[in-house]
């Protein structure tokens, strides 16, 4: 490719301990603020600017990502990357805020919803309904129905006596000892940490979480007047020297974590990860909240922050709808005896009791028989797609963040899609539900980066529609 008059303005020096990265972001920088690039002028293509300069078009992404975020530059679709025009001179040694008008993550969470019946659901969050365990419930209903037994009036404060002591046993198969007196049953995990958030969290507090990371938590945690810092996940878990960073910077109160297949990026967080995680959270007197509503669907029996810890300082988390069904809204929260006292009272009083009959059918579901032959199957099934979906997208030039080949999604992103928002519209029309990259991040800028349930994306529709977007993309940041 021809070298353009942008390229030979930048130097890139590969032995420099400043990484690539950061060199391309900063030589922009430089030549925009000092007006040798004027408003609107176009960069040149990812693919053009890592062929002239001998770099990775992954490293080329990241840096101009960075510029959009910091405001530097504006991405647009099919055309590329043009130098910004902004109302008012930067203020030396200050970026300015970022900003993208053209995508709302609360919209964007809404209208998930909204197009949950479009064909092909390939960025949702829950699972089709003929992998869920829809056999068992029926069968539990039936059973309800034909038992006499009351269906009127409150549950429990705390829930279906017989669920929490089931839970309770269970939990102690995975090594984390407690009794019914510590779970505490809720409506979805979404009550659970929204419970868990409203006993710990004031307003002005920091508050770690995963970036990238569960955006209702982060909603609801800014609504509740939080400081969200985002703790870098990694391929192999957490980013420790990150964490430890951020601890000593910003002194939280809370870290709210999914160690076991994060949602979006379905990493799992090694053995002695956790230790760290939990001699940091000792040293600097920080709430663990763990959410393993993924643990059901993992067919590896691995160590979880409360098995190590035995509730002294976490909170746990875990969920049927993913396994059973979304629409019981059933799940549950594990902690000490004073804390879910505090946690059972606020459920009183947002919500008073939670069902006692849906908790029931969940009971029903769990004791039937059949359950432990559905999550194999769950489990079979999942990893049989993981192995379908990524290979797919590799064949399509995607990068894969991680592969477990267990969870139910992959984190890939693609050379040639710098705005998963744009390309997720471009998708409704044609029946795909995308998950974009931007819904997911602490500090939400555009990125190419998607998340891909893989029980909804082993469509070859889904395939065609990737591949010719990514043509239109490389053909015009080539133009």
């Amino acid at each position: 490719m021809q070298r353009s008059l942008i390229d030979d303005m930048l130097t890139l020096n590969p032995e420099s301990h400043t990484p690539l990265v950061s060199q391309i972001v900063d030589g922009y920088r430089r030549l925009i603020g000092d007006q040798t690039l004027k408003p609107g002028a176009k960069l040149p293509s990812i693919r053009a600017f890592a062929a002239a300069h001998g770099v990775s078009v992954f490293t080329v992404v990241e840096a101009y990502d960075r510029l959009v975020a910091q405001g530097w530059v504006v991405s647009r679709a099919t055309a590329g990357f043009f130098i910004k025009r902004r109302p008012g001179d930067v203020v030396a040694g200050r970026e300015p805020v970022a900003q993208d008008l053209r995508f709302d993550a609360r919209w964007y969470l809404k209208q998930i919803f909204e197009n949950r019946n479009l064909p092909l659901k390939a960025g949702c969050g829950w699972m089709p309904n003929d992998w869920l365990f829809e056999e068992g419930v029926r069968r539990s209903l039936r059973q309800l129905a034909g038992d006499g037994g009351e269906l009127g009036g409150y549950g429990l404060p705390h829930g279906h006596m017989a669920l929490r002591i089931l839970i309770a046993e269970s939990l102690a198969e995975h090594q984390i000892n407690v009794s019914s007196d510590n779970v505490l049953l809720t409506q979805g995990s979404s009550q659970a940490l929204d419970l868990a958030a409203r006993r710990s969290v004031k307003p002005g507090d920091v508050v770690l979480v995963d970036d990238p990371g569960y955006p209702n938590l982060m909603f609801m945690l800014r609504f509740l007047g939080a400081r969200l810092v985002g703790v870098p996940r990694t391929p192999t878990g957490y980013d420790l020297p990150a964490l430890e960073a951020l601890i000593a910077e910003h002194r939280p109160r809370v870290f709210f974590t999914q160690p076991r297949l994060q949602s979006p990026t379905n990493s799992v967080a090694p053995l002695a990860q956790l230790f760290r995680v939990l001699q940091l959270a000792e040293a600097h007197d920080i709430q663990l909240v763990e959410n393993d509503i993924y643990a059901d669907l993992d067919p590896q029996a691995r160590p979880s922050l409360a098995s190590l810890d035995q509730l002294k300082r976490v909170v746990y988390v875990g969920s049927y709808s993913k396994t059973i069904s979304p629409n019981v809204r059933v799940g549950f929260v594990v902690a000490s005896s004073d804390v879910l006292d505090e946690l059972a009272q606020l459920k009183m009083v947002s919500g008073l009791t939670s069902s006692d009959l849906t908790e029931r059918i969940v009971f029903g579901a769990l004791t039937e028989g059949r359950w432990r032959k559905h999550l194999k199957s769950l489990r079979d099934r999942l990893a049989q797609s993981h192995a379908v979906v990524s290979q797919r997208l590799l064949d399509l030039g995607f990068e894969l963040f991680h592969e477990p080949k267990a969870g139910m999604y992959l984190w890939a992103r693609h050379p040639d899609i710098t705005d998963g928002a744009e390309l997720s519209r471009l998708a409704v029309p044609e029946g795909i539900m995308l998950g974009p990259g931007q819904l997911f991040l602490v500090e939400q800028r555009p990125t190419g980066w998607l998340r891909f349930n893989v029980a909804f994306s082993d469509d070859p529709r889904l395939t065609d529609f990737l591949a010719r977007q990514i043509a239109q993309q490389a053909q015009s940041a080539a133009a």
